[in-house]
């Protein structure tokens, strides 16, 4: 994922909250009346979350009324629609203490114009907030706030699902950014094809089950890793940046409300093994979201010690950490007497190894560890390097001072995302079946190949496609273990994306004519489009079994004809980077910091294609594009067809048997 700035305190201008289109002055809430969870929010009975309910006064602006004070005495109360409670203040409804008044300002800019002058419109507002609540029952539920004489309802929708278990372990593979246009990509550079037809298949192309999730925000329809995993991993939407959070406009990013994840349900229902692996760093999105719970997904130290500790700056659960944690980023926990940058300034592999877990720094000493004890792999400064670079341009793994221990070393020993994932898959079942107090209470991983996405970013597509292929190698050898252990037929395992890239393949390009062209447009008659596109030249007969799944040659003259829908200025010459990942763009001296141009260096030989995006925007976006679900195993059936992404954790919990309402604990035939 590209890096967002952080949201600007609400005292200034509160524009990371943007739009009714650009702008929003909260994305959750239209009326001056805000209700958060919002309108046409789902819940798993049981689920905890929070309740934040705001008064907006415009003290400028369109929406401004004249009158700058908000109504402090509003009035909040719950009905379960056709239920014989009535309808309940929230505090009785609950059974909690009627919450404090809060009170702020924030500003927000309502359009471009008003953004170039420096104009916002300010906003006061009165506030309550409820902690740590749920609902029991399933059905529909009616949220009423009243305020200066005006209405505001939300609708709740509490999820009818069975509580029976049906799978002991869950393993949820998350390709970051991954299409379909992407998977069929990789196909053709990893697997042999004769007269059209593929000698192998990708491991995907095996599941019994595909559908398509939609990704779209809860107000925008584009969408980032933190928000889509959010829901992902808890049935609700939420806004760009947002980790396990609804946005408020508080001034506070860790004070929004919080829904519980997939993981923290799974740990508080059944006491159920975790374990998390990421090529990415670990405090990144996709793998911070499963416990971390903040608006501002750049608040990686504190994604860090959540990973350990939860979130308990309001008690919100009982959390001790995951059994596994493998990935990079280890800036945020090696000291700060050597660079690091850490919660509290404290020593995170210390913290991490009295709290019980082992630690390991390369793949050597990850394959020797025990698989009875809790584990901590931290591999690499930052994000972990590219399979490309990790097995075919090995030198550019030196010279990168990105030593996990902050010694200035190069990491010359990770793992990749299949050695990670086999070793958590060994710890969680050995620690799972070890468990004296529920020999069955099974685990739940969930693995993500993140350079997928980052790569697009940086139209670096052989990378890109080359971490996508070792996803794949990754989903072969998981099915392979868990068959060898036992666990197969208990096990549900999902493959999805969070977001995806608008990328295609076009055709193919012959690059050896395009280096001998000197005009730019000569250059793009290298391109070859339908009956001149050719054949895949990325297997070479007789140098390694095409069963492995990864090209052979990467440097054919014939490479692929690929690009992106939208992207910055760049130079094409459609040629692996055989130097390390692509620096697409370039800031031009004596012009703007954050006006980029096409990088000459990056591409020799290539020729130059404008760009579509903002000027200030120095890499490729996500897209709109649905994303694909693959499923195997116990309900794969409920993962068929178009869904909603929030669709994907209600399938899983479900399938967990999560579902606790009023009535019991749920049943359990797996042996908890």
């Amino acid at each position: 994922m590209v890096a967002f700035s952080k949201p600007l305190a609400a005292a200034a201008l509160f524009a990371g909250l943007a739009s009714a289109q650009s702008f929003q002055r909260l994305g959750t809430c239209p009326d001056l009346g805000c209700i958060i969870p919002p309108d046409q929010a789902d819940f798993l009975a049981g689920q905890r979350f929070d309740i934040r309910l705001e008064i907006h006064a415009p003290v400028n602006g369109t929406e401004a009324t004249g009158n700058p004070n908000p109504d402090e005495n509003f009035e909040f109360t719950i009905e379960r629609v056709g239920g014989n409670r009535g309808k309940q203040a929230g505090s009785k409804w609950f059974k909690v203490p009627e919450p404090k008044l809060e009170k702020w300002s924030f500003g927000w800019y309502e359009d471009f114009f008003a953004r170039d002058a420096k104009t916002p419109s300010m906003v006061n507002v009165a506030s309550k907030a409820y902690r740590k609540v749920h609902l029991d029952e399933a059905g529909e539920y009616r949220a009423t706030l009243k305020y200066d004489g005006k209405t505001t309802t939300a609708t709740w929708t509490v999820r009818s699902l069975e509580e029976v278990r049906k799978t002991r372990n869950v393993l949820f593979f998350i390709g970051d950014g991954m299409t379909t246009n992407m998977i069929t990509a990789a196909r053709l550079i990893g697997h042999k094809s004769v007269n059209g037809k593929y000698q192998t298949k990708m491991a995907m192309d095996s599941f019994p089950v595909l559908g398509h999730a939609m990704t779209h925000s809860v107000d925008t329809f584009m969408t980032d890793s933190a928000n889509s995993a959010t829901a992902l991993y808890t049935g609700h939407k939420s806004t760009v940046n947002a980790l396990g959070v609804y946005v408020d406009s508080s001034p506070d990013v860790f004070d929004d409300p919080k829904i519980e994840s997939i993981a923290e349900i799974f740990h508080r229902v059944y006491r159920g093994h975790v374990g998390i692996v990421s090529t990415a760093g670990v405090w990144d999105a996709t793998p911070a979201a499963l416990t971390a719970h903040t608006r501002d997904r750049g608040e990686y130290p504190y994604c860090v010690d959540s990973l350990l500790r939860g979130t308990n700056n309001t008690a919100w659960i009982d959390w001790n950490g995951p059994d596994v944690l493998f990935g990079g980023g280890a800036e945020h926990f090696y000291s700060p007497a050597l660079g690091g940058k850490t919660f509290n300034k404290k020593d995170y592999y210390e913290e991490f190894a009295k709290a019980g877990y082992n630690v390991y720094w390369n793949k050597t000493s990850l394959a020797a560890a025990p698989n009875t004890e809790r584990a901590l792999g931290i591999f690499t400064v930052s994000h972990m390097s590219k399979w490309l670079d990790r097995n075919v341009y090995k030198k550019n793994l030196k010279d990168q001072a990105n030593h996990p221990s902050g010694n200035k070393g190069d990491a010359q020993d990770e793992p990749g995302l299949k050695e990670m994932t086999l070793k958590a898959i060994d710890i969680l079942y050995q620690r799972s079946k070890a468990d004296k107090r529920h020999s069955s209470q099974g685990w739940f991983l969930m693995s993500e190949a993140a350079q997928i996405d980052k790569m697009m970013h940086a139209l670096d597509y052989d990378r890109a496609l080359g971490e996508l292929l070792e996803l794949d190698d990754t989903i072969k050898a998981s099915i392979a273990k868990l068959k060898e252990l036992g666990e197969l037929s208990n096990t549900l395992i999902v493959v999805t994306a969070d977001h995806g890239h608008g990328f295609d393949v076009m055709g193919s390009v012959d690059t050896k004519y395009m280096d001998a062209q000197k005009d730019d447009r000569k250059k793009r008659n290298a391109i070859g489009v339908y009956q001149f596109s050719g054949k895949s030249q990325y297997i070479n007969n007789g140098e390694v079994s095409y069963s492995e799944g990864f090209p052979t040659n990467w440097t054919p003259r014939y490479s692929l004809f690929a690009g992106i829908a939208a992207s910055p200025d760049r130079r094409e010459n459609y040629k692996v980077n055989q130097n390390g990942v692509r620096e697409v763009t370039t800031n031009t001296p004596g012009r703007p910091a954050n006006d980029f141009y096409a990088n000459a260096k990056d591409t020799p030989g290539g020729f130059v294609i404008n760009g579509t995006l903002p000027t200030d925007e120095p890499v490729g976006v996500h897209s709109l594009t649905d994303v694909p679900v693959f499923a195997m195993g116990p309900c794969q059936e409920l993962f068929g067809g178009v869904q909603n992404n929030i669709d994907i954790f209600f399938n899983i919990a479900n399938c967990l048997g999560l579902s606790r309402t009023a009535h019991g604990k749920g049943q359990d035939p797996i042996g908890n």
